[in-house]
């Protein structure tokens, strides 16, 4: 995870989809432009491990109740999560990609 960028989030930027990577995945709505925060994760602590659990550190997991939960892997991501939990665009994303993230990398 980074430090957060300071540009605003834009409304309805994604929505979740079938995900030819597994299961459901988040898809651009729209255009959404390099450095855009597409929105902030909602979550609460988690105890152990499971579906849709972010692990911040060996001690600190967090729950995401949010539908940028089915945010789905790739080496190849196109947003990051940043240590404020905004999921933020890496590279301009065209409108029906699907949104990724490099899970080995946080």
């Amino acid at each position: 995870m980074s430090n957060s960028p300071a540009q605003k989030n834009k409304p309805h930027s994604y929505h979740v989809a079938e995900s030819s990577i597994h299961g459901k995945g988040v898809f651009a709505s729209r255009q959404i432009s390099k450095g855009e925060i597409l929105g902030t994760l909602r979550t609460t602590p988690a105890k152990t491990n499971g579906s849709h659990v972010l692990w911040i550190t060996e001690d600190n997991k967090v729950r995401v109740h949010c539908d940028l939960r089915y945010v789905n892997h790739s080496e190849l991501a196109n947003a990051c999560y940043y240590d404020t939990l905004e999921v933020v665009a890496l590279r301009d994303i065209k409108k029906g990609e699907e949104i990724t993230h490099d899970y080995s990398g946080i």
